[in-house]
């Protein structure tokens, strides 16, 4: 494999259009969530060479089969490229250890990750076990897709085959109907694998769905490989807002992974399950995926996390009081916590201004935060419940679906069956702003 790659010039409409497809209006919208510079967001979709990781993770935000749009022919090291391609490459490579903006998952390579230890030595030991299936359960901006793409790149390493679905991806008229989401799975999955489709050669109405789905993994895509397959669905909650598709689906799931216990073709099959809460759809408790396999829980930051992260950032906070201070504001929350450190590391704020104005509108979260107040503001009976928890100084009880979608997007902490505020620097912004939007 060439250490760079870059898109075929018969593909690079195809990736321009995966770029509002994909909800990036701009290139620069796109580098942002990536964490890349935009010089290489723009070399990418111009046909330019990029790194090989850089090139993978691009694709993998725009949806994109990197073996399919790749110019695998083309070597970034050989004789042909010219003086200023090297100098272009080699500044991008310079780039990957300096500090740049946190937004969305961290790059593979980056210094700024914090290992996940030892969830992942944890999580990479299942996945080399015969139909495992892993669980990772924690609220949204937790770093869930940044431990997935690790999870995937060390399988790769294995040598195993990995495949990757996000169902904030589908549309909503897919997910609502169980035939055509099971037919969108099987078909996604047969693309990243470079497989033709075939569905209706494995399509049969009579047999219905779930069975032509479970005949169309075994028969044609487990049997197409020689290695074991990593299977990973990302944002599984988006099934949950679907009850009826949701009771026969995670089933489904279950009878693949017990499959394995007496078939050998199943045995290739390894599940990750990644969502943000907990499941709200009455299952049985043998038909359930999320009593089975390696359960993983993402947790916030420790203190002792936060000051690593701040030392890799070049700050100095070895009394451990800034790191305190820090915590008392954000509670650990990875996201929050590494835009707070990048900013200060940056000079262009002390953290005593950043502590006085993270709540408000001229704040380094104004951004984070009027993006949950405009949801809360679609949903006044969510905004209501938010409001009574940031209002108590006691946990307060919470209808249980309402209690899953606020944890879900990281704003509340569960405590039984009770909630308290996730954070300090959300009961101080939202304790004012739900009045008015609650009305």
């Amino acid at each position: 494999m060439p250490r760079s790659l870059r898109v075929q010039q018969n593909c690079l409409d195809k990736a321009k259009l995966a770029l509002i497809r994909n909800g990036f209006p701009s290139q620069r919208s796109l580098a942002e969530d990536a964490g890349f510079a935009l010089a290489t967001v723009s070399n990418f979709l111009t046909g330019k060479p990029v790194d090989y990781v850089t090139f993978e993770e691009l694709c993998r935000k725009l949806a994109l089969d990197w073996r399919e749009i790749a110019n695998l022919d083309f070597e970034v090291l050989s004789q042909t490229i010219d003086k200023n391609t090297k100098i272009s490459e080699l500044s991008d490579a310079n780039q990957d250890t300096s500090p740049r903006y946190p937004n969305g998952s961290v790059p593979l390579g980056s210094p700024f990750y914090l290992e996940r230890v030892p969830i992942e030595e944890q999580v990479n030991q299942e996945i080399r076990k015969p139909g495992a299936l892993v669980r990772i359960k924690a609220p949204r901006e937790m770093g869930k897709t940044s431990l997935l793409m690790r999870i995937l790149d060390s399988a790769k390493r294995q040598g195993y085959r990995t495949v990757s679905l996000n169902l904030e991806q589908v549309d909503q008229v897919i997910l609502s109907d169980l035939n055509q989401f099971l037919r969108w799975l099987c078909a996604n999955i047969a693309r990243q694998l470079q497989l033709e489709a075939k569905l209706d050669e494995y399509w049969d109405e009579d047999l219905g769905s779930k069975i032509s789905c479970t005949s169309y993994v075994e028969e044609y895509l487990l049997k197409s490989i020689a290695t074991p397959l990593v299977l990973a669905l990302d944002e599984v909650n988006q099934i949950f807002e679907h009850p009826q598709v949701a009771k026969d689906f995670l089933p489904l799931l279950r009878s693949w992974y017990e499959e394995a216990k007496t078939l050998p073709i199943w045995q290739k099959l390894r599940l990750i399950v990644v969502h943000s809460t907990e499941i709200y759809v009455p299952l049985q408790l043998n038909q359930s995926p999320f009593n089975v396999g390696l359960p993983i829980q993402l947790n916030a930051f420790s203190k002792e996390e936060v000051q690593q992260l701040a030392q890799r950032y070049k700050l100095d906070w070895s009394d451990g009081d800034e790191a305190r201070q820090l915590m008392d504001l954000l509670g650990g929350h990875p996201s929050l916590i590494h835009t707070a450190i990048y900013h200060l590391s940056q000079r262009e704020i002390t953290l005593a201004q950043l502590l006085e104005t993270a709540p408000t509108a001229t704040g380094i979260y104004s951004h984070h935060l009027q993006r949950h107040l405009v949801i809360l503001q679609e949903l006044p009976e969510l905004a209501r419940s938010l409001n009574s928890v940031m209002c108590n100084t006691e946990p307060v009880e919470l209808e249980a679906i309402l209690a899953y979608k606020l944890s879900s997007m990281g704003l509340i902490k569960q405590s039984g069956n009770k909630a308290i505020p996730s954070c300090e620097l959300y009961r101080q912004s939202y304790v004012t702003t739900l009045v008015d939007t609650i009305g």
